[in-house]
């Protein structure tokens, strides 16, 4: 299942229990392919090393870049600017788009009001775990 994870979903799973940690070990046994654009690793990258500076206990090097090594990297298409309100979060449904994905999965208010755009499903990480990981 390929799936494209906002960075409060990826480092969420980072730093906390929950959810979140339940999907990165999906994907870390296998289950999960994460899609990514070079725009979406750069943000997590960003906002990692932002937390890293903060939390200085939590080493997220490892975690990021064996993510960054290991996603599957697409290039972006272009989507109507109208897709999403917050125009930052255009890059997680552009990288759906472009790599089929089955779904975004993320907290932000502003991109799971998109969910149905161009048949995007974007969903809460604990809607994503429901629906695909307990069984």
């Amino acid at each position: 299942m390929r799936v494209v994870l906002d960075t409060n979903v990826l480092m969420s799973g980072i730093f906390f229990t929950g959810p979140p940690a339940r999907i990165l070990a999906a994907w870390a046994e296998g289950d999960l392919d994460l899609l990514a654009s070079v725009d979406i690793l750069a943000e997590y990258r960003r906002v990692g090393d932002r937390l890293r500076k903060r939390y200085p206990s939590v080493d997220v090097d490892p975690v990021l870049d064996l993510i960054i090594r290991e996603s599957r990297i697409v290039e972006s298409v272009p989507i109507e600017a109208d897709a999403c309100s917050d125009k930052d979060d255009l890059k997680f449904l552009a990288c759906a788009l472009a790599g089929s994905a089955e779904c975004v999965v993320s907290g932000d208010r502003a991109l799971l009001r998109s969910s149905g755009y161009e048949r995007i499903e974007v969903m809460t990480p604990r809607e994503f775990q429901t629906r695909f990981l307990d069984e």
